[in-house]
């Protein structure tokens, strides 16, 4: 018999009755005087549980004094014993805190799946939400024929007095679109033909990204991969505003009356005024790609990588609708009219959408895979241009029969275009140069009246097509003008 304290043949061996195991008598008590359990299980011990075991064994003689050499020995023996009770109790402790570890380490390893997981489905489920399938029908072009999918709308449909605003806005200028004349003091194609740079303003803008115009023709917004932003005011011939978003690299820039409008790396959706910020809208899971005003001056829309075009309230800071498509959008313009919205995709093909609806009434194919670099409508209301990535060829498709009605070679890649106000001169921008390209309607026929070596990255008509802005990469002005 062994002592399951001290592992040696037992003095005085005695067993517990709830575990059996064998005891030295004084190490056994001394441990439950100090602990009260077993120093084996752990359980509750007294010491009436335990029972002594007889055993033959050597009778000591009478304890001598201390000074004796057997008195010496037997106090060894109880220092000893109190060794051995603490090196147990050493043992047991570091076995406990093992255990522990071992727990502590299990439900550390347990914590970071739970979180890859949940990470996981996130990523799921945010992909999923991008790739929201379209189910329905919807009308094909936009007279109505069948084709096409319709739209799953995120959230809630448009509000009442948002409608009658588009519906008020669509018949109050499409009544006397066709009847407009042509201003009298507009250019001519000979006189844009005669068009020279003329004058030149430098920015100091890193990676100048958009231009946008506004209804006046002589203030010129422009943005960089830094998130400044700045006015180029014609008549001045210089900038006049600068200032920085805070919200990442600009990536699509439009006027709303005074108010300057773009679209950021971030996600983010700026309103600023003077410089100013003065509203800013976070809707999309990525980067916002361009950003489009609302004939009316009082919606925006924005388009991004998460796949889904947005409608914002201007007058009430609000975000109307989000709308999910099958693919990436790149660029975004709306009709002049206010009832259709064009979208250009990550694949190359173009998406027309009812406004009010949120129905898809036409998928223009693509003419490559590359994304939509630009798009534009015509300020007539039946064409719309774009341009792919790297393309040299610019695309204008009739909105009336919903068909490809022209390619225009312009022996750039295009990454900017621009409609004028009367809808006959189309200006293409792109680092080998400026193309205007005019319809001439008497015979049907497009001419190229003006091609110049400026290296641009957008293009801009200003007032009465009496000069042709451009913004060069590194964020210079270069106005074109007789």
């Amino acid at each position: 018999m062994l002592c399951a304290i001290s592992g040696e043949a037992p003095q005085q061996p005695v067993t517990s009755r709830k575990s059996g195991n064998i005891f030295e008598r004084r190490l056994i008590e001394a441990y439950i005087s100090e602990n009260g359990t077993d120093p084996v299980t752990g359980e509750t011990l007294t010491l009436d549980d335990l029972l002594d075991l007889r055993s033959s064994r050597v009778v000591k003689p009478r304890p001598p004094q201390l000074t004796s050499i057997p008195a010496l020995l037997s106090t060894f023996q109880n220092e000893w014993d109190a060794i051995v009770l603490e090196s147990f109790q050493l043992k047991q402790q570091l076995a406990e805190t093992r255990q522990e570890l071992s727990t502590a380490l299990y439900y550390n390893e347990s914590a970071q799946r739970v979180i890859a997981r949940l990470q996981q489905e996130r990523n799921e489920a945010r992909d999923a939400l991008a790739r929201v399938q379209v189910t329905g029908s919807a009308a094909n072009g936009v007279n109505g024929a069948t084709n096409g999918d319709a739209m799953q709308v995120d959230g809630q449909g448009l509000p009442d007095d948002v409608v009658a605003k588009i519906e008020d806005t669509q018949a109050r200028l499409q009544g006397t679109r066709r009847k407009r004349p042509v201003p009298a003091d507009w250019a001519t194609g000979e006189q844009v033909a005669t068009y020279e740079v003329k004058s030149t303003a430098d920015s100091q803008f890193t990676g100048a990204k958009k231009l946008a115009v506004d209804e006046t023709g002589d203030f010129f917004l422009c943005g960089d991969s830094d998130g400044d932003i700045g006015v180029y005011d014609a008549k001045a011939g210089a900038f006049t505003t600068r200032s920085n978003t805070g919200a990442g690299g600009i990536t699509g820039g439009a006027w709303v009356r005074d108010q300057a409008v773009v679209s950021t790396s971030s996600g983010a959706v700026v309103v600023s005024q003077g410089g100013s910020v003065v509203k800013k809208f976070h809707q999309h899971a990525g980067e916002a790609s361009a950003v489009a005003a609302h004939p009316c001056g009082e919606i925006l829309a924005s388009v991004g990588a998460d796949k889904s075009y947005v409608l914002y309230d201007l007058h009430s800071s609000k975000v109307l609708t989000q709308i999910y498509t099958d693919s990436e959008l790149t660029t975004v313009a709306f009709h002049p009219d206010g009832h259709l919205l064009a979208t250009g995709t990550s694949t190359g093909s173009i998406k027309l959408f009812d406004v009010k609806s949120a129905q898809t009434l036409h998928t223009f194919p693509a003419p490559s895979q590359a994304p939509v670099q630009a798009l534009t409508f015509s300020e007539n209301g039946t064409w719309l241009a774009s341009a792919n990535a790297n393309s040299t060829s610019v695309q204008v498709w009739d909105l009336r029969k919903t068909n490809l009605l022209k390619t225009l070679d312009v022996g750039t890649a295009v990454q900017g275009l621009a409609w004028d106000y009367t809808g006959q001169f189309l200006a293409a921008a792109g680092p080998g140069g400026v193309v205007v390209s005019q319809y001439i309607k008497a015979n049907k026929a497009w001419e190229e009246p003006l091609r110049k070596a400026v290296g641009a990255v957008d293009v801009a008509w200003g007032a009465g097509a009496r000069a042709v802005v451009a913004l060069t990469k590194e964020g210079g002005i270069s106005v074109l003008s007789a």
